[in-house]
């Protein structure tokens, strides 16, 4: 109901005292208000919702590199890559296309996954990679793996102690592929690495894991010392390998035991400060003599030889 109050300002007082007339009047203005006037309050409160109920930048962001990615599709080439990743039931794959030689050199696996090849002509290969690669004549479009949450792929089991490798700022593809051989060869329960600045998966990092990348849990992760907390919560004891270091990676395993995480840095850069303060010991591989520091994935494979052999010797 509309008060009076909010009448008089459109119910001039020469109305004052003609009766109907005045009735008349009245019912009109207040029918002008709830025709025109009412909408106008209806809405100030319904747009101060919406207002308030926006979401927040970071939550829309989150949710676009999501579907993104989704979106996202890899090749891979090269018979060896094809190959593995044809015969991986876990690997969703979308188009084949191979030359008539590399068709035969694939036979068994394209039957098994159930793929149907397109052949191209080997002098126009039209698959959408870098001319320069050494693609053999076969190139599969992929989605990304899919390995599951951290706490499922690096869960500590009685009896048992993984190791995990995690890479801060590695993003030479060849590198991290070398990396996942390595990590695969001797046993490690996953590989780690941030969404950014860090290798994602391609054809040229799948070529040089030479298969590897099928059958070794490579997790990309929001934030790498968030993640590094989390695996402390879980049981991991975190090494980080620092050239600068005042001890070795050999002498502080002797007093490890249980599930240990080795922290791997950029060459040049090496480890972020962050990073760093996260560990719970920095070490260095011990070398012969003045000379320079190991590459990444060669220091990654000595680090991994050190602890599997320390764990190995303590069973």
């Amino acid at each position: 109901m509309i008060s009076q109050q909010y009448v008089s300002p459109i119910v001039p007082d020469c109305t004052a005292g003609r009766g109907v007339d005045r009735i008349i009047f009245a019912e009109n203005a207040i029918e002008c208000l709830l025709r025109f006037a009412e909408p106008a309050l209806h809405k100030a409160p319904a747009a101060r919702i919406g207002k308030h109920m926006k979401k927040p930048t970071w939550i829309v962001q989150k949710e676009r590199e999501k579907r993104a990615a989704a979106a996202e599709t890899i090749w891979l080439f090269g018979i060896h890559a094809v190959r593995d990743a044809l015969l991986n039931p876990k690997r969703v794959k979308l188009r084949l296309l191979v030359t008539k030689n590399a068709c035969d050199r694939l036979g068994e696996a394209i039957a098994e996954a159930g793929i149907e090849p397109e052949i191209e002509d080997p002098r126009k290969f039209s698959a959408p990679i870098d001319p320069q690669s050494v693609h053999q004549g076969a190139a599969l479009e992929v989605k990304a793996l899919d390995w599951g949450p951290l706490s499922e792929v690096a869960a500590v089991r009685p009896g048992e102690a993984p190791v995990i490798l995690l890479l801060d700022r590695v993003t030479d593809p060849h590198n991290v592929g070398a990396i996942l051989r390595s990590a695969e060869v001797f046993g490690a329960a996953a590989v780690i690495a941030p969404h950014r600045h860090s290798a994602p998966e391609t054809g040229a990092l799948a070529k040089t894991a030479s298969g590897a990348l099928e059958r070794q849990p490579y997790l990309r992760v929001q934030n790498l010392a968030d993640t590094m907390e989390r695996l402390k919560t879980m049981g991991y004891f975190v090494f980080g390998l620092d050239g600068e270091a005042e001890v070795t990676l050999e002498a502080t395993l002797g007093r490890h035991k249980g599930p240990t995480a080795l922290v791997l840095g950029a060459e040049g850069p090496g480890l972020r400060d962050r990073t760093k303060d996260t560990c719970d010991a920095l070490v260095k591989i011990s070398a012969a003599g003045g000379f320079g520091s190991l590459n990444v994935s060669n220091a990654a494979a000595v680090g991994l030889y050190a602890v599997t052999r320390q764990s190995g010797e303590r069973a």
